[in-house]
């Protein structure tokens, strides 16, 4: 078969790869490296090709995991590639591209070989196989070397010195991939792993000088969302036959090895989702939000952590005030940008959280930004496409949201800012509306979906909270938006008189059930419903308690739904909150009485506007400010880390594996 594979399943029997596997040794210095070297393919970022390729070659790997300890073949092939990376930095700048493409094929073979040992050998096994002792003669009394920190460490430092061109592009995308590979023993352990050799190298080792630049650069490689370059451009023009320019060596070798890999390559429509329009941010940001999300303990912080938390604007010409050595600056509008413009991605809106969540420098930005609707309108479309999103999706736009209206300026800001026609919402032509008043009918809607459907307690309370932070900047609420607050508690109302009728039916006895058959805690239903009602209420009694003049719509609701609240007026747990709202309720009804019967609309928000100016306000009861802030749980990495990770199953070929095998996270959890 020798250089002429014609098909990926034919791999197994190739005789470099079985030369490479087999129980022969291979000193690095062995013309073999330049042959097995020399091939020209488009890397696939196309999930079925990837899984072909790895089943093709599983064979190879296995005989290589079995026969490496006494050959040390595959530490010859990392020596090869360390020694091909020495120089590519100037090759990038001088356009010289042999180094670059045969450091880019090493590190592809060498990272394929790794995805199957992360999947069949433990850390520590691993670390044998990076174990390597130079042969003799030449080596007489030499120490065996430990290749994986180096490796680790010659791929950092690859991401933050290689510039990011046209025939770079492949060997940065590689060298990224090759480190999510390496991190990827989380799949396959259900526990969080606290402690790692891999991690060990990446936060304590050599790569620890360079943090704050990795952390720079995965971010830029995100800002930036370089396309991935057509094969025209990566490395070598292809020919009619598809064999590449190889610097005098044999075209048949290089044509035909690996030529099969350009089978289904970049560009082609079934890539998976979050690779199609940039690979390299795409993995760039999983790389970034997977080193944040390393062990993180107080007596040994996570410095990845620490320089996300830290960095600031290259605006800023503040003296940096802390000690922290993992601090830097970056453009923070471009930033911004690549932020709004890509959150419909989770690793987007995940990245967004983090941001706002950890760094003060970033969210301080982002409110005072004029244009904050560019980034919370994907945000609402997100919530609003609630059917087509994974619940931690959902969840982390929602937590967003929390975040920024824990702040008066934000909540202001968003009904002063006028939009047209929102096409994405479908349940009413929206030609006009304010930001604010739009944010109020997605979050309901939000919630009305989850009483439906997943009944997540923790979903409503954030939803609340949410309003509940607005609620005293209402301003000019859209009528569509006050009929939905109040349809909302309608909604309640009807549910909490149900479950109030079934809990008074079970204590007569219940009707048709068997004699031993559990009965449901109605009680403890009642009490959850009353607590959302009562949120209700207060969000609805703040906005009238401090902006009534500001809102018709919302009083015209209030009154034209009056006989919602009367069963609540003489509630135990609603009577304090409810004298506002029934004062409210008898002044303007009494004023619209005087008005006169069959009041047009526009009328009767004529009479309630000018009532509202002679509403004594020192006969409104004063209630404490509804403020509510966001609290990240204790061990928050028990949430993030299967999330991340299963990002990086769900969106990257390369770090598909067999779903049997993973046991961070079930495979339906999205």
């Amino acid at each position: 078969m020798g250089a002429n594979s014609s098909s990926i399943a034919e791999l197994a029997n190739n005789s470099y790869l079985q030369r490479l596997a087999g129980t022969e040794t291979i000193s690095e210095n062995d013309p073999f490296w330049n042959q097995l070297l020399s091939f020209s393919f488009t890397t696939s970022t196309n999930g079925p090709d990837t899984q072909l390729l790895e089943e093709a070659t599983l064979s190879i790997s296995k005989s290589l995991i079995e026969n490496n300890p006494r050959t040390e073949n595959f530490q010859a092939l990392v020596k090869v590639f360390l020694s091909r990376t020495n120089e590519l930095k100037v090759s990038a700048e001088c356009q010289d591209q042999l180094f670059i493409w045969q450091a880019h094929n090493a590190l592809f073979i060498i990272r394929c070989l790794l995805k199957v040992f992360v999947s069949q050998i433990s850390e520590e096994e691993l670390q044998l196989h990076f174990t390597y002792q130079e042969r003799p003669p030449l080596s007489y009394g030499a120490e065996a070397e430990d290749l994986l920190e180096e490796l680790i460490c010659t791929l950092v430092h690859l991401i933050i010195e290689l510039p990011l061109l046209d025939i770079t592009y492949s060997i940065l995308l590689e060298s990224v991939t090759t480190l999510l590979v390496l991190l990827s023993y989380q799949l396959f352990q259900k526990e969080i792993i606290r402690e790692s050799l891999i991690y060990k190298c990446l936060m304590e080792g050599q790569c620890l000088q360079y943090t704050s630049r990795v952390v720079k650069t995965l971010l830029y490689n995100f800002i930036r969302q370089e396309k991935c370059p057509s094969p025209r451009t990566q490395i070598f023009e292809q020919t009619s036959e598809g064999s590449g320019l190889l610097y005098g060596l044999a075209s048949g070798v290089a044509s035909g090895l690996w030529t099969v890999l350009t089978l289904g390559g970049v560009g082609n429509k079934t890539s998976q989702q979050g690779d199609l329009s940039s690979p390299l941010a795409n993995r760039s940001l999983l790389l970034l939000l997977v080193l944040s999300n390393l062990s993180n303990r107080p007596e040994k912080p996570n410095p990845y952590r620490q320089s996300i938390m830290s960095f600031r604007n290259t605006q800023d010409n503040t003296a940096i005030q802390s000690p922290n050595s993992y601090c830097f600056q970056i453009n923070f509008n471009s930033l911004y940008t690549a932020l709004y413009e890509q959150q419909k991605s989770d690793q987007a809106t995940l990245l967004l959280y983090t941001l706002l969540h950890q760094n003060p420098n970033v969210r301080t930005y982002v409110l005072a930004r004029t244009d904050v609707e560019n980034l919370v309108l994907p945000i609402l479309e997100t919530l609003y496409c609630v059917e087509e999103r994974n619940s931690h999706h959902v969840y982390m736009a929602l937590i967003i949201l929390l975040i920024l209206t824990e702040e008066d300026s934000f909540n202001r800001s968003v009904h002063e800012v006028v939009l047209k026609n929102i096409t994405w919402y479908a349940e009413r032509v929206l030609t006009e509306i304010s930001l604010g008043s739009l944010l109020v009918l997605v979050v309901i809607r939000t919630v009305q979906y989850n009483m439906t459907r997943t009944r997540d307690k923790y979903l409503h309370t954030n939803c609340l909270a949410a309003l509940a932070n607005m609620s005293a900047q209402f301003r000019s609420l859209h009528q569509y938006a006050a009929q939905r607050i109040i349809s909302l508690f309608a909604l309640l109302s009807k549910k909490h008189n149900k479950v109030l009728e079934q809990a008074t039916q079970s204590l007569r006895g219940p009707v048709g059930a068997e004699e031993n058959s559990p009965v449901p805690d109605y009680a403890q239903d009642l009490n959850v419903i009353e607590e959302v009602i009562r949120m209700m209420l207060e969000i609805i009694n703040s906005c009238l308690s401090t902006s009534l003049h500001h809102n018709p719509n919302l009083v015209y609701a209030l009154l034209y739904k009056r006989e919602l609240f009367e069963q609540f007026r003489t509630h135990p747990s609603f009577q304090d909150v409810m004298q506002n709202l029934d004062m409210v309720i008898s002044f303007f009804s009494y004023r619209l009485e005087q008005a006169g019967a069959d009041l047009s609309v526009e009328r009767v928000l004529e009479v309630i506007k000018q009532g509202a100016v002679a509403l004594p306000k020192d006969k409104l009861k004063k209630f404490p400010e509804l403020k509510f802030k966001y609290v990240e749980e204790e061990q928050p990495e028990e949430f993030f880390v299967p999330y991340i990770w299963s990002l990086a199953y769900n969106t990257t070929a390369e770090l598909y594996w067999n779903p049997q095998q993973v046991q961070l996270f079930t495979m339906d959890s999205g």
